[in-house]
């Protein structure tokens, strides 16, 4: 029988966070304080970027990239979920659910390779500082770029080409957006081929990216140890420390909601991890870029400093 005769639904209904129906209100506020503290956050990081000479280095040039793209990231899922927390838009085209889910799995995958590129700037100025400039040259940065985004678009295709393939008989999505396997259960029928797919393209891309971070900072490390002086050791733990924070929280999050089992949680935890991605991991880019990284601080300082002059 033909797809198009299976597809019983036109439209999709999220559950959003019906367990704490109590608390929506709550939710929304914090939710939204949190969004708003993002946007601005990720917002300040890319114009002070631009507008700094100081900060015109690769490093910077990365970190712009990825607050850019977690400044979208966030704008596909959270509007939409803030309006389900206050009962507004509750249902969502299928079309509009595969919009939805292209564009989380392209960002959240650019991001992860975003940060293995930062993961080897930061080898590069470390182990081989004397040809820094010469290998992270202009050309090399956007090709990095590129790749990273290009990666997440094909295995965006891929990903949402598989679902959207499936008969849908159930509406209701027992998540707050268009994830992967939440609307893969809504199918009709045995989703064992998608599930394999969605194992191999997670290891591909959460695995294979968090190993070579792995490996440049097992080879950073030990770069950093051969320093003799205590203060040239910790200058150049402190250039890595950000980024360290960022990988640890991001791939975390990352491989407990993609690699775990797929049974293991309930939904509420399910959704707990989900929140702590798409909610909290673009939030820590700004604080943690500001707070602990005195390049990006004085850049601020300077920014306001010629506002007020």
């Amino acid at each position: 029988m033909k797809k198009e005769n299976h597809t019983l639904v036109n439209e999709f209904v999220f559950q959003g966070f019906s367990s704490f129906h109590e608390h929506q209100f709550t939710l929304f506020a914090v939710f939204l304080a949190l969004y708003i503290l993002t946007l601005a956050g990720n917002v300040i990081i890319v114009t002070i970027i631009g507008l700094d000479r100081h900060l015109h280095t690769p490093m910077y040039f990365f970190l712009s990239m990825l607050s850019a793209s977690e400044t979208v990231y966030t704008l596909v899922i959270i509007p939409r979920m803030l309006s389900n927390l206050i009962g507004l838009n509750q249902a969502i085209s299928l079309a509009g659910c595969a919009t939805q889910m292209f564009f989380f799995i392209t960002l959240a995958i650019n991001n992860c390779f975003l940060l293995t590129a930062m993961g080897y700037d930061r080898y590069v100025a470390i182990c081989n500082p004397l040809r820094y400039s010469v290998i992270m040259n202009k050309s090399k940065c956007i090709q990095l770029v590129w790749g990273s985004c290009s990666t997440g678009l094909t295995v965006a295709v891929t990903q949402v080409s598989a679902v959207f393939r499936l008969p849908f008989c159930a509406s209701e999505v027992a998540h707050f957006f268009c994830d992967i396997r939440p609307v893969m259960n809504l199918s009709c029928i045995d989703t064992t081929v998608n599930e394999i797919l969605t194992l191999i393209i997670s290891i591909l891309v959460i695995l294979i990216p968090m190993g070579l971070i792995f490996i440049s900072y097992i080879l950073i490390i030990s770069t950093i140890l051969r320093i003799a002086s205590a203060e040239g050791r910790k200058k150049a733990f402190a250039t890595c420390a950000s980024h360290i924070t960022v990988v640890i929280v991001h791939y975390g999050c990352a491989s407990i909601a993609y690699l775990k089992p797929k049974s293991e949680n309930t939904k509420d935890e399910d959704q707990l991890i989900s929140v702590t991605y798409t909610v909290i991991t673009p939030l820590l880019n700004p604080v943690v870029y500001t707070l602990r990284n005195k390049e990006v601080k004085d850049a601020l300082y300077r920014a306001i400093g010629r506002k007020l002059s």
